[in-house]
């Protein structure tokens, strides 16, 4: 019974005064970036042990001190600043309370673990985040023992801390806390709740933390997040608050005091009983100010030594919390590219081309003015995916549905149905989570879902958990799906315009990350259809023939310029589709040249696979001489840096494949 009053007494009035709480949210939004003093703690801080060592009262200039330092590093880097942010006193207190790396954290996402990469002996690295051989952006088994679960996908750090917790049950270690801190938007996430309802069922010593700002990438989405929002603005909460300030001015001082407190019991009563997360079966705590740090100690202390199970603790924060351009914007800085510390600016090269995803966005926008069926949907990407553009116009024809790839696609499924063209924006890696619903929910019924992979091929700064790598390969193996890659902008818009003609089953396009090589788009303000399946002739020789898919082919034509130049002649073709191939393109290709080479931007088993098992069945592997040779991602999860540099480790670029040629020709 004494852990029970010990953790009601922590949940109804030693979490600080929620009134207290949003005046720090909402008075402290210009709080410094920097310590004002002359003694760095950051550089007696090699891991949580050495914070230990600290007073309470020092904390705060620790998490000034990570502030200024990760702002700092980031405007050199670019990376995720926002989260970040509004994590740094959570993080701090986290580590002061628990005893990691005996105690678990694990960082759902794992783009808001900048301050606990600093604090667990990586602050000598920080300003190598996300460059070549540097930090990685997100939480990595292999960079520290820190990090016990790597993550770059939402909403799995509940799954993952459970399995962890059980494990460790099952090898008979009973000690140690094992702590998921998830985000609201990535609660949005099924397979939080699938996670939560077992948690609850078995009982597991489980302890989620809920980093409430309000915020995925964008706003957050849905029904849980509108939940939270009510939970601390509800009628009687607020009536309580009010009340009780009219009360406190008009008592002694040393009245007050006892008022608060009851005002707190009483703020308890109204909000906390029968929450969602009870109903799951977890104790919930909450909510209470994620910046406030004794308050954050004196909660995690009461949870940490309460022995009760399973407990989630709402901690409500604010998303780029004391710098000020992150918390003017409207992403509050979730990902940025290098900027100015000092003006938030971030730097842009004058005259630099549209991004193919602005493309898509534009295109999209042209083709629903002209028709009504077109309707736009996202997974918590509205801006990463360009469909922001889209629902400036067209807002009751955009969908954003939170975290939930797989709903997003039976979502569109259940659209095409009823006669609608939806469109599913979804970067390359996301949609993999969605694979069964691709399959089952759309292709096998034959309906019309249009696909817009975004970020497909090398992502680069993000890693391998954002590569697009695998999209070719596993959409390519589904019957009836038309999936195309465009190798500049005009082609893209014209993808666009052809899968909105396709009525008769799924169909996809899928286009980097990057920028637009400046192909001239003419006047016309749509995309022009093109025949499915079929590719396209750029360059014409006789010897050496380059079939490439996607955007490296500008890439191939320098090749070809290189190659000729030492006197061997040779085709370069675009085959537009990985699915259906273009067999027609591919004889003229394989009778009319001694060497066939094809270029993709993705792993293995995608377009080179596929022209293989065309040249096979039509038995032009059979003809004396001639040569094969396949151009993809290696057999490996691909870490971060730039694209150029990956390129041209990998040899796809115009030198590497240049070698290439010349190594098999022996010339």
């Amino acid at each position: 019974m004494q852990w029970f009053l010990k953790l009601h007494k922590t949940r109804l009035y030693k979490c600080r005064k929620v009134v207290e709480a949003e005046r720090s949210l909402v008075n402290n939004e210009a709080s410094t970036t920097s310590s004002a003093c002359d003694i760095r703690l950051l550089d007696t801080i090699n891991c949580p042990a050495d914070l230990k060592n600290l007073c309470e009262t020092d904390l705060s200039q620790v998490a000034d001190e990570l502030r200024s330092l990760i702002t700092e590093s980031v405007s050199i880097t670019g990376g995720h600043l926002g989260a970040n942010l509004g994590v740094i006193e959570l993080t701090v207190a986290m580590h002061y309370v628990f005893d990691t790396p005996r105690d678990i954290l694990i960082w759902d996402v794992g783009h808001q673990a900048y301050a606990h990469k600093i604090l667990t002996g990586r602050r000598d690295r920080i300003h190598t985040l996300r460059q070549p051989g540097g930090l990685s952006g997100f939480t990595k088994r292999s960079e520290s023992i820190y990090d016990p679960f790597g993550a770059g996908h939402a909403s799995t750090s509940i799954s993952a801390a459970l399995g962890i917790a059980v494990g460790r049950g099952m090898n008979g270690n009973v000690g140690g806390h094992v702590i998921p801190i998830i985000g609201d938007g990535a609660m949005s996430g099924g397979m939080a709740y699938e996670a939560m309802n077992h948690a609850g069922d078995i009982r597991a010593r489980l302890v989620v933390v809920l980093n409430d700002n309000g915020m995925a990438i964008s706003a957050s989405t849905g029904a849980m997040s509108d939940y939270l929002a009510r939970l601390v603005s509800s009628k009687v909460y607020l009536t309580v608050r009010d009340v009780g300030r009219q009360v406190f001015r008009k008592l002694p001082r040393f009245v007050e005091a006892g008022a608060k407190r009851a005002e707190s019991i009483a703020r308890g009563l109204a909000v906390g009983g029968g929450t969602i997360f009870e109903e799951l079966g977890f104790y919930y705590v909450g909510p209470i100010d994620g910046h406030d740090i004794p308050t954050l100690l004196s909660v995690l202390e009461n949870i940490r030594d309460a022995n009760v199970r399973p407990v989630l603790v709402h901690v409500v924060t604010k998303k780029g919390k004391g710098y000020l351009p992150a918390m003017g914007a409207s992403e509050k800085y979730h990902s940025v590219g290098k900027f100015n510390v000092s003006t938030g600016q971030q730097y842009v090269k004058s005259g630099e081309f549209p991004t193919y995803t602005d493309i898509v966005a534009d295109t999209l926008i042209t083709e629903a003015k002209r028709d009504e069926k077109v309707v736009a949907i996202t997974a918590a990407m509205l801006a990463g995916t360009g469909l922001e553009k889209f629902k400036a116009v067209f807002p009751e024809r955009t969908f954003n549905v939170g975290i939930a790839e797989q709903h997003a696609v039976t979502f569109a499924a259940g659209l095409a149905a009823e006669g609608f063209k939806p469109c599913c924006a979804v970067y390359s890696t996301f949609l993999q989570r969605a694979y069964d619903q691709i399959i089952h929910d759309v292709a096998l019924q034959r309906l019309a879902v249009r696909f817009m992979i975004d970020r497909a091929g090398f992502v680069g700064d993000d890693g391998p958990t954002h590569n697009g790598s695998f999209d070719l390969a596993y959409l390519g193996c589904i019957p009836g799906i038309v999936v195309m890659s465009p190798s500049d902008e005009v082609e893209l818009r014209n993808m666009v315009a052809t899968l909105l003609s396709i009525d008769d089953g799924p169909s996809a396009v899928r286009y980097p990350r990057s920028r637009v090589v400046g192909a001239s788009l003419g006047v016309a303000e749509c995309g022009d259809t093109i025949t499915v399946g079929k590719g396209r002739l750029i360059k014409e020789g006789s010897r050496v023939a380059i079939l490439s898919i996607g955007t490296r082919l500008y890439d191939m034509l320098e090749a070809a310029r290189l190659l000729d130049s030492y006197g061997l002649s040779v085709t370069v073709a675009d085959a537009r589709f990985l699915k259906p191939l273009d067999v027609d393109l591919l004889r003229i290709l394989a009778m009319e040249h001694e060497l066939l080479i094809t270029v993709e931007e993705g792993a293995i088993g995608g377009f080179g696979h596929h022209v293989l098992h065309a040249l096979s069945e039509q038995g032009l592997l059979d003809r004396c001489g001639f040569k094969v040779r396949t151009c993809t991602f290696p057999d490996i999860f691909s870490s971060h840096g730039s694209a150029e540099s990956f390129y041209s480790d990998i040899g796809l670029n115009a030198s590497g494949v240049v070698k290439l040629v010349q190594s098999i020709l022996d010339v």
